[in-house]
């Protein structure tokens, strides 16, 4: 007998996005999936641009919610108590879907009960029309219950954020989100999700994810104040996990493996944009490559350390700046191309496609 079709709620969080809200619209509203078992809810977290008239021309197929700016956490905490949807599947307003993505996620809440997020893979857009997707091709099934599953959850969480689709009586137990995260809030979300449940990442890219200079998440160097924001929203998320992820009964080393990484990103950008000491960064830095990087071979670990010999002695500052320069330059990408290549991890597939 077959199983009754979750009803479901994309929930699309926007701010200031007339540029690409109504792509990321369409894109739902051509889903291969019946029109009469989704809704699609937009939250304007108090856009000043044409956003909220943009979305009024798909209604009634879209409702708005709008109100007034708090960051992504406040959209979030405003939006999934006004979901009617079993599960919801989450949407930035400047990104969009292939057109198969909820037929093809969907099903997997159908026949697991005990999954609770679903991911998948991503293909990145840039400005000029290039793609880099990634995929996962092993091990795609975990949950955030044991220092075995915080690493999988680690070094695979890239498969979640606002391209994750959660079961809604998953997110009843971990709202609400801490409004103090106004940026990388869904990490909030999928990481305490994952703890809840089991999580099942689709081994195919289901979700464009576009890069452009207003993109909060990747964040400019030049861009002090973002930076800043940036980094108290980490330290919070990051602080909040902690004691939310406690609460459930997460053993402390499970806790710290989660969150280490979160507080280490925190650390670089607060090292990049107010400084601190050489041995901030060498030890700051050589955390981010062993959580990057742990099966690294030995040369590219001794490349790593003698490439970090300038910080002993630069100001934070400087060695970031520094670096940001080196590597936007094209000798220094091909000849690390061909001398000491970035090494790759081995769950992942990329591939690249030029835009020209």
């Amino acid at each position: 007998m077959r199983m009754t079709r979750p009803y479901v709620t994309v929930l699309i969080d926007a701010c200031n996005h007339e540029r690409f809200i109504e792509q990321a619209i369409t894109s739902v509203l051509e889903q291969d999936f019946p029109a009469a078992d989704r809704e699609i809810l937009v939250v304007d977290d108090g856009s000043t641009d044409r956003t909220p008239d943009l979305v009024r021309r798909f209604e009634p197929h879209v409702q708005l919610l709008r109100k007034t700016n708090g960051g992504q956490a406040s959209a979030f905490n405003a939006g999934i108590p006004q979901a009617r949807g079993e599960v919801v599947a989450f949407l930035d307003g400047d990104d969009w879907w292939v057109n198969s993505k909820l037929s093809k996620v969907i099903p997997v809440f159908e026949a697991e009960p005990a999954v609770g997020i679903v991911g998948h893979g991503t293909t990145e857009v840039f400005l000029n029309g290039d793609q880099h997707t990634e995929i996962l091709v092993d091990s795609p099934r975990y949950r955030l219950d044991s220092p075995v599953g915080a690493r999988l959850f680690r070094i695979r969480k890239s498969f979640l954020g606002t391209r994750s689709t959660i079961r809604r009586s998953v997110l009843a137990q971990l709202l609400p989100v801490p409004e103090g995260i106004r940026v990388q809030a869904d990490e909030f979300i999928f990481t305490m999700a994952a703890a809840l449940s089991d999580v099942q990442i689709l081994p195919e890219a289901l979700f464009f994810y576009r890069l452009h200079a207003a993109n909060n998440y990747m964040v400019h160097g030049s861009n002090r104040e973002a930076l800043r924001r940036k980094v108290r929203s980490l330290s919070i998320l990051a602080e909040q996990l902690r004691v939310r992820l406690a609460r459930l009964g997460v053993s402390k080393e499970t806790v710290h493996v989660a969150v280490h990484a979160i507080e280490v990103e925190a650390k670089q950008l607060r090292l990049t944009v107010d400084g601190g000491f050489p041995w901030e960064t060498v030890k700051t830095e050589l955390a981010s490559y062993r959580i990057s990087h742990s099966d690294a071979p030995w040369s590219h670990r001794i490349f790593k350390h003698v490439g970090l010999i300038p910080a002993l002695f630069l100001p934070p500052r400087t060695y970031y700046a520094a670096k940001l320069r080196l590597a936007a330059a094209g000798w220094y990408l091909r000849a690390r191309k061909y001398i000491f290549p970035v090494p790759q991890p081995g769950h992942v597939a990329r591939t690249w496609r030029s835009g020209s």
